[in-house]
């Protein structure tokens, strides 16, 4: 992850929660010490240079977080992790529609503007605030009832290559199917019961966490 500041530590805070390893990338020391002191990992450096990302780990890291102090930093920052690594998931933050057209440029698979989201959160919450609140619910870690989870379906899955009403979800492991994210990002919303369910397909369904536990052990390659 890079940057350590409001924005960069509530993302920390939430990978802490859901027990993702991390290592943070911070230029200045005192926010590096702040790290530090959580127990955490921090590099004092700069996130724009590839020799950085490699000692911090890039070629065997599952995302890139970019999210420093200004929107040249993050599109250097994501240009040097994806021409090191073409396969990774990057997220960049930007404060300008033009910063955000130009991180997607630089490689970013995710661009996030938290004055955007800000905005559009403070007006659902104005218009549909029951909404908001079983959203609330639902995506928050320290939830024990329900949670919101994409379950990647492998190639070798006992769900791979069935439909939804026959991988019987349901009754199975207690979820309810919300969408499935194809290989290509398309997303069907509310599938039929004859919607196939085809390898490298995200299930993204709703239920408690023992379930999630269970249907993710199922969608894993090796699981027939």
């Amino acid at each position: 992850m890079c940057g350590y500041g409001r924005i960069g530590s509530l993302i920390a805070e939430e990978l802490h929660r859901q027990g993702v390893p991390f290592v943070v990338i911070e230029r200045n020391p005192e926010r590096v010490h702040a790290v530090m002191e959580r127990g955490w990992v921090a590099v004092a450096a700069d996130a724009s240079h590839e020799d950085v990302l490699v000692q911090v780990g890039v070629h065997r890291a599952r995302g890139l977080i970019a999210a420093v102090g200004t929107d040249a930093e993050n599109v250097y920052a994501v240009l040097s992790a994806r021409v090191m690594r073409p396969d990774l998931f990057i997220i960049g933050r930007a404060e300008t529609e033009d910063a955000t057209i130009k991180l997607k440029r630089a490689g970013a698979n995710r661009v996030i503007s938290p004055y955007q989201i800000g905005g559009v959160q403070i007006a659902q919450t104005a218009l549909r605030p029951a909404v908001v609140d079983f959203m609330d619910l639902a995506t928050s870690s320290d939830n024990l009832e329900l949670a919101m989870e994409e379950i990647p379906v492998a190639a070798q899955s006992v769900l791979a290559n069935t439909t939804v009403v026959e991988a019987n979800l349901r009754q199975r492991y207690g979820v309810i199917v919300i969408g499935i994210q194809r290989e290509d990002n398309r997303m069907e919303f509310n599938p039929e019961p004859d919607t196939s369910i085809r390898p490298g397909d995200k299930l993204v369904v709703l239920g408690r966490p023992d379930s999630m536990k269970r249907l993710t052990t199922d969608a894993a390659e090796g699981a027939r």
